[in-house]
């Protein structure tokens, strides 16, 4: 049987509208898939950025810290160069 030019027109219609639904449903996926790795990627933003912040104060505190060893050590050094004391008794 043979198809008439109308039947082949109606066909071809038909396949097209057929791709561009399965397309259109498939992006409907990706878009929802995006979101939650778009989800995913802003929750480890946030984690990263207190990581840093955490870093950042801890590089603060060892910054301090070796200020008060280097006040320290030239009071160590000096006490180290005196003279030492006989005991009494």
């Amino acid at each position: 049987m043979f198809l008439t030019k109308q039947q082949r027109v109606t066909a071809r219609t038909l396949g097209v509208a057929m791709v561009v639904s399965m397309g259109l449903a498939s992006c409907a996926t990706y878009k929802d898939e995006f979101a939650g790795i778009n989800s995913r990627l802003d929750q480890l933003d946030t984690r990263v950025q207190g990581a840093a912040q955490s870093a950042e104060s801890a590089n603060q505190s060892a910054q301090q810290a070796n200020q008060r060893l280097d006040q320290i050590e030239g009071r160590v050094q000096q006490l180290e160069r005196a003279p030492r004391r006989t005991p009494r008794g």
